[in-house]
């Protein structure tokens, strides 16, 4: 199941946001070999310290989590813009209330994948919670950057995102930018490929600023 946490869960959630940055850790630095800083065995950048919403992915018999991202709004901070800006063409931005942005997926290495080809149910879930948080906050894109490995995985849960810009070299990885459709027919997809037609996420609170804004700009 899925919880969404927000600024204002950050102390009542805290064993769930430590797992995660810890995961992360393991995920990024230690499988991946990424360029992260990692601190006391947990991965955080700047980037969570601009009250970002998680998802986590929490196993519901043993409460451990199974997997996680994040979730900015284009109109402040975010990775696309201040990291990997060389994906966008030359001047080209993507800055919008109803955009929100994607990134640090991540999901427990010690979890198997299916020996069917079949989507990872934590996958599943996940990307099933941000179309949910997305059709709550009356988003209508997701954009983020990822991998080729990534990009074979969306193909699979049949949510394909629409490329931006050229696919760019950084640290060695070829990297692409993509915007991922937010609407019932996008979560109806998701759901019929990885088996999750019902919804996934467990707590979702109503009032956060960012939540307040996209809703307010897709009404005027």
């Amino acid at each position: 199941m899925i919880y969404v946490i927000g600024a204002d869960d950050y102390i009542s959630h805290n064993h769930f946001l430590d797992q995660m940055f810890r995961l992360r850790a393991r995920v990024f630095k230690d499988r991946l070999n990424w360029d992260v800083q990692v601190q006391n065995g947990r991965e955080i950048d700047r980037f969570d310290t601009f009250d970002p919403l998680y998802l986590t992915s929490v196993n519901e018999q043993t409460g451990r989590l199974q997997g996680s991202l994040r979730l900015l709004p284009t109109t402040g901070p975010n990775m696309l813009r201040d990291v990997f800006g060389a994906l966008l063409p030359d001047g080209a931005f993507i800055e919008s209330p109803l955009i929100w942005e994607s990134s640090r997926f991540c999901i427990d290495p010690d979890l198997a994948a299916p020996l069917d080809g079949r989507l990872n149910s934590v996958t599943t879930e996940l990307f099933c919670g941000v179309v949910e948080v997305g059709l709550f906050a009356g988003l209508d894109t997701v954009v983020s950057v990822y991998d080729a490995r990534m990009a074979r995985i969306f193909r699979r849960a049949n949510w394909a995102p629409r490329s931006v810009g050229v696919p760019t070299y950084f640290g060695g990885i070829l990297t692409h930018a993509g915007m991922f459709e937010i609407s019932d027919i996008a979560r109806k997809r998701l759901g019929k490929a990885g088996d999750r037609p019902d919804p996934v996420i467990m707590q979702l609170n109503p009032s956060p600023a960012l939540f307040l804004n996209a809703q307010m700009s897709n009404h005027q």
